[in-house]
């Protein structure tokens, strides 16, 4: 069984959380799937859960170096050679990410996000696409501070060949 999921901001991706905040629970009633990979607490957009450990595997683990592609809003408008940095791959933690693809969007029709990201008048922000094949720790976010740009909203819109399309924050479905 494979479980599309839109991941709400603010909800963890497990089923249980020793300290009371919202977790997967609260959203899918489906036994015995997992998330195949992790979308940070206060990331949005597709998880993907399953019941098969083989695909679990394949779609997690760093090796396999499957796409995943976010849409992230960022404080001000990138330049051509931040786009150029961050396709190259840029250092953080001591170690340069490998090459992602990037671009700038225009703004998504996406829904609104509770609580709003923060709005300074002086200060534009703007949108990227890029498709990472690693996953590190909060690396989308690190390699946009990294490049000076740093992401206000991070929305996650494909795994590998599974997409979010129009799944609303907590909908799911079964494929």
């Amino acid at each position: 069984m494979i479980v599309l999921f839109n991941k709400p901001y603010c909800v963890l991706s497990q089923f249980t959380d020793d300290s009371g905040r919202p977790t997967l629970s609260e959203y899918i009633d489906l036994k015995n799937v997992y998330p195949a990979g992790r979308l940070d607490y206060d990331s949005e957009g597709l998880l993907v859960l399953t019941d098969d450990g083989r695909l679990q595997h394949l779609l997690a683990n760093p090796k396999n170096k499957k796409p995943k592609t976010y849409w992230s809003q960022v404080e001000g408008e990138p330049t051509e050679e931040a786009i150029a940095q961050l396709s190259r791959g840029v250092l953080i933690e001591k170690k340069i990410t490998l090459p992602a693809k990037v671009k700038k969007l225009s703004e998504p029709d996406l829904w609104d996000r509770n609580p709003p990201i923060r709005f300074r008048k002086s200060i534009p922000t703007s949108w990227i696409e890029l498709t990472i094949t690693e996953g590190r720790n909060r690396q989308v976010r690190k390699m946009t501070a990294a490049v000076g740009y740093p992401t206000l909203r991070l929305v996650r819109v494909s795994v590998g060949k599974y997409c979010l399309h129009d799944l609303q924050p907590g909908e799911w479905k079964i494929l």
